[in-house]
């Protein structure tokens, strides 16, 4: 009966450790991976969200960063299916992408959050407090999280 309980208290100890050190171990609403641009089309027409995604597309449009709130580099892809992906890149956690031009390459790694204009790419940048997964944004060569 002894040793029973020692191994409860050792197990109850190890699950206690894991959790400190990796939060989302039992995060139960951690985003889907889908890997490639095909499938962020049928997330669209699926009208999904909150799905990890990776991918490539080619630099659009640049707008302006949007200033209100947590800081937003924002940017419209053109994926390789033909699907507008606007990128929500937030510069207060990550940095901005100076050099980001017209016709740019980029590769993502993010969330994917359905709109009527084709989604929006977010948490492109590392997860503060581990609560989400990593994303980045990789443009010439360097990546951004």
């Amino acid at each position: 009966m002894r040793i029973k309980k020692i191994i409860i208290l050792i197990a109850a100890l190890l699950l206690a450790f894991l959790y400190s050190r990796y939060p989302n171990l039992l995060h139960t609403n951690s985003p889907v991976i889908q890997p490639g641009n095909a499938d962020i089309t049928t997330l669209y027409r699926n009208r999904q969200s909150n799905v990890q995604v990776t991918g490539q597309g080619i630099v659009r449009r640049v707008l302006r960063d949007d200033q209100q709130g947590r800081r937003h580099q924002k940017f419209i892809l053109s994926l390789p299916t033909g699907q507008s992906l606007l990128v929500a890149h937030n510069i207060d956690l990550a940095p901005r992408i100076n050099s980001l031009r017209k016709g740019d390459e980029v590769s993502f790694f993010g969330e994917y959050e359905w709109n009527e204009k084709g989604g929006i790419l977010h948490w492109t940048h590392k997860a503060p407090h581990g609560h989400h997964v990593d994303g980045w944004l990789r443009h010439k060569g360097k990546i951004y999280q």
